[in-house]
């Protein structure tokens, strides 16, 4: 692992400010970033960095996932739910339940080409009963693995072959395999030494997997080698503070910082690989 950042500090700027401890990020097809808030906001950020509250959900927004018709779908942990909301605000469906399964956490998710929501519920902090479930187009649900010891940010291969799990209590991402028939096949850890709690991923064009660590305020990269590097890090946890979330539009790196107020902005040299598949 190289422990020499590969991007110095000062290469990140404030983009946008005065949101309330920001978790998600996700753009739409107009190019504006939505973050979410601690008392479940939901923002509106122009490429300006102008920042607006379209509508407080109440609970606290997590993940947020965009989908082709551009609603957002919002991990709200609080709630216990995972919500569709138009751009509007309007929540148009909630869902708080799998099978005889209460959602518990709700943190994370990812849409497949076929329209299918992978999403996690880390479940409880300490424990080792997080799951991983999806969302078909016609509405069920259903569970696909667990558990994990706080399953947290996802992503998918370009192939869809496997999908990238953040284990925040392991300091790992581990790798599961989806089998053409949808079910679950094996599991391998992808990343280890991601010190400390894994939270947020994305991928570039290149096939690398970016990762941020709440408890450090580092980014790690991991090469599709699975070389493991530190990207970024903050040792007084101001520009990178608490990270959670990463966005990747052109060659930006959006980071949200759970600890403060703030989304952080990088030149990365590399593109983020599109997220709305389906």
């Amino acid at each position: 692992m190289t422990m020499e950042p590969l991007i110095d500090l000062r290469e990140f700027e404030v983009f946008a400010e005065g949101l309330d401890h920001p978790e998600g990020l996700a753009f739409d097809a107009d190019g504006n970033l939505w973050a979410g808030g601690e008392l479940g906001q939901l923002y509106r950020i122009d490429r300006a960095g102008a920042v607006n509250e379209v509508v407080r959900l109440g609970g606290f927004c997590l993940s947020i996932t965009v989908s082709r018709k551009q609603d957002l779908w919002v991990c709200n942990a609080k709630l216990g739910a995972l919500q569709q909301v138009d751009r509007a605000g309007q929540v148009l469906h909630s869902l708080d339940q799998v099978g005889d399964r209460k959602l518990e956490n709700p943190n994370f998710s990812v849409f497949d080409s076929e329209g299918n929501l992978y999403f996690s519920d880390s479940g409880s902090w300490g424990k080792e009963n997080g799951c991983i479930f999806r969302l078909r187009p016609s509405g069920k649900a259903e569970y696909i693995s667990g558990p994990y010891a706080f399953p947290n940010g996802l992503a998918l291969s370009e192939d869809e072959q496997y999908l990238y799990i953040a284990q925040s209590l392991k300091d790992n991402v581990l790798r599961l395999q989806i089998r053409p028939d949808g079910r679950a096949g094996d599991v391998d850890v992808y990343a280890s030494g991601l010190s400390h709690v894994p939270d947020g991923m994305a991928f570039d064009t290149e096939g690398n997997l970016y990762v941020t660590c709440y408890a450090t305020h580092n980014i790690y990269r991991v090469s599709p080698s699975q070389e493991v590097s530190l990207l970024a890090f903050d040792p007084q946890g101001t520009m990178l503070a608490c990270p959670t979330n990463v966005a990747l539009d052109d060659s930006k790196m959006y980071v949200a910082n759970l600890g403060r107020w703030h989304i952080s902005r990088a030149n990365i040299g590399l593109k983020g690989r599109p997220l709305i598949r389906q």
